[in-house]
């Protein structure tokens, strides 16, 4: 089970459903009476989704993992699964699932099955989203950047009053971060016949696209500061500070990306963003009544 569905994903899953728990209500755990919904959201968005998402990709990623020496642990490759072991995982965590997900509202179940549609057309052909370049980087950054902070706020308010001007933030962070990790694996992907990003386009074309994409959502993110877009705050002096400096260790981390470099430009954003998450518990947000 831990090899299938990979704990250390889970955090892409709660990290952005907490963030829209807390701009949707202003506190730092979620309010008593939604409890219970946070818990479940807990349990679909960590074991239950990846072991579903997972299940699927592993089964048709085959051919590339076996080539690919990060994915040498990866359960179908070392054998410690069979095909039909992660057929039966997926149909079985797809309906825990959806099973769970209800009792976190029809919202949150509605963004449950549309994220294990994607996981599925990402993966499964004919679709098979991820040989499609741009369609592999597009999807990714839905699912991480928007419909993972909008699992969260949907537990606490309506979906539809959901900032626009997040979800184009959620949009443009994801897809920056996910673009270097096509080029990692690019030699196998390509020796597969899977045309993603960094197949299809060179390695500097992704580094490019991946930099012009952190750039304009460092901007952006500054510009919704310091106009008081999302929260209205004296100073945000923090955010000014390091801007440049994620702008440049994104430049740097990405230019030969490895995991471990991709996981520190994450931990770096983190500064910025608890300073954000801070203003929202502490000061009035302006675009919520």
């Amino acid at each position: 089970m831990t090899r299938l569905s990979r704990p250390w994903f889970w955090p892409l899953g709660w990290g952005g459903a907490y963030l829209g728990s807390v701009l949707a209500t202003r506190t730092w755990l979620p309010p008593a009476g939604t409890r219970a919904e946070s818990l479940a959201a807990l349990l679909v968005l960590g074991p239950l989704v990846w072991t579903a998402v997972l299940a699927v990709n592993d089964r048709h990623d085959l051919p590339s993992d076996r080539r690919n020496p990060r994915k040498a642990t990866a359960p179908l490759v070392s054998g410690a699964l069979t095909v039909a072991d992660l057929t039966r995982w997926y149909a079985g965590s797809v309906l825990a699932a959806l099973a769970v997900a209800a009792m976190a509202g029809p919202a949150f179940l509605t963004g449950t099955a549309l994220v294990l549609l994607l996981g599925h057309l990402y993966s499964a052909p004919p679709v098979r989203l991820k040989a499609r370049p741009g369609a592999d980087v597009a999807v990714n950054a839905l699912v991480v950047g928007v419909l993972g902070p909008l699992a969260g706020w949907s537990l606490h308010r309506p979906v539809g009053a959901y900032p626009l001007v997040l979800a184009v933030l959620g949009l443009l962070l994801a897809a920056a971060l996910y673009l270097p990790t096509t080029v990692l694996d690019a030699d196998a992907d390509r020796f597969a016949g899977d045309a993603t990003s960094a197949v299809r386009w060179r390695p500097v074309t992704c580094y490019r696209a991946g930099l012009l994409l952190w750039t304009s959502a460092t901007a952006l993110w500054l510009v919704c500061c310091h106009l008081g877009m999302l929260v209205e705050r004296d100073s945000w002096w923090l955010q000014t500070a390091t801007a440049p400096a994620l702008i440049l260790g994104y430049a740097a981390g990405t230019r030969r990306p490895t995991i471990a470099r991709m996981a520190v430009i994450v931990v770096a954003f983190a500064v910025p963003a608890g300073d954000f998450l801070l203003a929202c518990v502490t000061v009035p947000v302006s675009v919520l009544p």
